[in-house]
């Protein structure tokens, strides 16, 4: 027997807006579900992600965050820039500066790498 993976649940005070600006990000569309939760869909990837409203919000660095690529090198800092537009905020979980990665925070507080799309 074998798992798949189907949700990367998300947890936030106020689903909406977050699982808009990941739908921004990832040129998708948001769709709330039945139970008032946020759906969003990656067009290149089997998971889907999943804004679940909790009660609190977020106060210490994720444990788990997401990686995004952009589709060249030279794009990383055109992409940064973009995400800043929609909502986005640097932030800081101890870099060095040296990193070839940009440490951002979604409007939800939850932290996001953009790679330098090097591989």
């Amino acid at each position: 027997m074998a798992l798949s993976w189907k949700w990367l649940v998300i947890d936030c005070t106020d689903p909406a807006p977050v699982a808009g600006f990941w739908a921004d990000v990832l040129g998708v569309r948001a769709e709330p579900d039945q139970d008032g939760d946020w759906i969003v869909v990656s067009p290149d990837s089997s998971v889907k992600l999943l804004f679940e409203r909790v009660p609190e919000a977020k106060t210490i660095k994720n444990r788990l965050h997401l990686d995004l690529s952009p589709s060249s090198p030279d794009e990383q800092r055109t992409e940064v820039e973009r995400l800043l537009a929609l909502g986005a905020t640097r932030a800081d979980v101890g870099q060095t500066g040296e990193e070839s990665w940009v440490v951002l925070a979604d409007p939800a507080g939850n932290e996001f790498c953009v790679l330098s799309g090097k591989g």
